[in-house]
C-alpha cells in the first residue's frame, strides 16, 4: 500500500449545534438579568460569531433566527420587540448578517486554496517517496503517510525499503525543517540509501554513506552547521527474517509487536542524528553502533517519525504508542498501522500538528515453532567497526 492518508478526519459534529446553543445562552442570561438590561448585542452579533465554521446558508440562517430570538424575547417579557418607528436594531441584524456572510465566504475561499496547497504537496510528497511491494521476501510490508493539519507545506519525513542480497535493507528518517530544502535533502538521502544498499557490505557501510551525503549537503549550502540534519533509523532484516540488525541516529525507537505487548527497540549506545556526527572529528567518520535482535515470527517492526510521539491531546500531553499497540492485535502490518492512527487521531481530537511517516513489517516465514513460545528480543552489539 502505497503513502496515503488511510483515515481522514471528520468536522466536529458539535458545530452544527452552536447557533442554537448560542441562542439558548442568550436565552437564559435574559432570564437571568433585570429588565433594564438587554441582551440584543449579543444576539446580533451571533451570526458573526458561527460565520467560520458554518457555511454561507448556516450563517444566514443563523442570522435569520436570531433576528426571530430578538423579537420573541421582549414579547415573552411584556415588552415591545423595537420602539416605534425605530429601524435600527432591524437595519444592525441585516447588515451584522451580510457581514457574517462575507466573512463566511472569504475563510472558505482561504480553505480551498489551503486544501488545494495541500493537495499538491502530498501529490509532491508520494512522488517523492517510492511505494514499495507489499511482499518482500518473507515480509509483509506496510507504509503510512499523513500530512499536518496545520500547515500545506512539504515535510522531510521519508522511508525506504530494498531487497539486497545481505538480506532485507530499510530506513524510515525525518529532515529537519520543511519545503524545498528539506524536498531536497530527502531526495538525495533516498538517492544515496538506494546506492549504499547495494554496494555497502554492511549496515555500518549504508550510515556512512548516508553521513557523508549529509556532510556534503552542508557544504553545499555553505556550511550551516547544526540548521542540517536528520533523524533516522536504518535497519538489515537477515534473508529469513529472522535477525533484525538497527542503527538508530537519534530517531524514536521503533516498536516491535509481538503477542500483545509492544516494546520499544532502544539502542544501546544513543547516537547523534545524520549530518551532526562530525562536530566532535569534522575529518572522520564515526563509528556506528548497530544493535542485533531476535524477530520472532507474527511479529510486527513498526517504525514512525516524531509526528507520532510529539502529537499532543488538549491537555498538552505527548501521545504514547505503547499502550495502544500493547493489546490483541492481528499479525499484519497494515492493521497494526490503522489501529495506531487511528487511536492517535483520536487522541489528538483529529488534528496533527506534524506530518506522520509510518513503516510497518511483518515477519511470517513457514518455520515451525512450538506453541506459545516467544522468543525474546535480545538486543547486542554487532560489528559497527570504521571501514578503511
Amino acid at each position: 500500500m502505497g503513502p496515503t492518508r488511510a483515515l481522514q478526519p471528520h468536522g466536529k459534529r458539535w458545530l452544527r449545534a452552536l447557533p442554537a446553543a448560542l441562542i439558548l445562552v442568550v436565552f437564559a442570561l435574559d432570564s437571568l438579568t433585570p429588565r433594564g438590561v438587554r441582551v440584543f448585542p449579543l444576539l446580533a452579533a451571533t451570526p458573526v460569531l458561527v460565520a467560520p465554521w458554518l457555511s454561507l446558508a448556516g450563517t444566514i440562517a443563523t442570522g435569520g433566527a436570531a433576528l426571530l430570538a430578538a423579537i420573541l424575547l421582549p414579547l415573552v417579557r411584556g415588552r415591545l420587540p423595537f420602539g416605534v418607528d425605530d429601524i435600527v436594531p432591524f437595519s444592525t441584524f441585516v447588515t451584522l448578517t451580510l457581514l457574517a456572510a462575507v466573512v463566511n465566504r472569504l475563510l472558505a475561499r482561504e480553505r480551498r486554496q489551503l486544501k488545494s496547497t495541500r493537495e499538491v504537496a502530498e501529490a509532491l510528497q508520494r512522488a517523492v517517496l517510492p511505494s514499495p511491494p507489499r511482499r518482500i521476501g518473507p515480509l509483509t510490508v506496510a507504509v503510512r503517510y499523513e500530512a499536518a493539519a496545520r500547515e500545506a507545506a512539504i515535510g522531510g519525513d521519508l522511508y525506504a525499503i530494498h531487497p539486497t542480497s545481505h538480506g532485507v535493507r530499510l530506513m524510515i528518517a525525518d529532515v529537519r525543517g520543511k519545503g524545498l530544502g528539506a524536498v531536497r535533502t530527502v531526495n538525495a538521502l533516498l538517492g544515496t540509501f538506494h546506492e549504499a544498499t547495494r554496494r555497502a557490505p554492511d549496515l555500518p557501510g549504508v550510515v556512512r554513506w548516508l553521513e557523508q551525503r549529509m556532510r556534503e549537503a552542508k557544504c553545499a549550502e555553505g556550511g550551516a552547521g547544526l540548521e542540517t540534519f536528520a533523524t533516522a533509523v536504518v535497519a538489515e532484516l537477515s534473508a529469513d527474517g529472522s535477525t533484525l540488525c538497527m542503527a538508530n541516529r537519534g530517531h524514536p525507537p521503533p516498536l516491535l509487536v509481538h503477542r500483545g505487548r509492544a516494546r520499544p527497540l532502544e539502542p544501546a549506545t544513543p547516537s547523534l542524528p545524520l549530518g551532526l556526527a562530525d562536530l566532535g572529528a569534522p575529518d572522520v567518520l564515526p563509528d556506528v553502533p548497530v544493535d542485533r535482535y531476535a524477530l520472532p515470527e507474527g511479529a510486527v517492526l513498526v517504525l514512525f517519525t516524531d509526528g507520532v510521539v510529539e502529537a499532543r491531546d488538549h491537555r498538552g500531553v505527548f501521545y504514547d504508542p505503547v499502550p495502544r499497540l500493547s493489546r490483541p492485535l492481528p499479525p499484519d502490518p497494515d492493521h497494526v498501522l490503522d489501529a495506531l492512527l487511528g487511536d492517535l487521531y483520536r487522541y489528538t481530537a483529529e488534528h496533527l500538528d506534524d506530518d506522520v511517516a509510518l513503516l510497518a513489517v511483518g515477519l511470517h516465514r513457514d518455520a515451525d515453532e512450538g506453541p506459545g513460545e516467544d522468543p525474546a528480543v535480545r538486543p547486542g552489539k554487532a560489528d559497527g567497526r570504521r571501514r578503511a
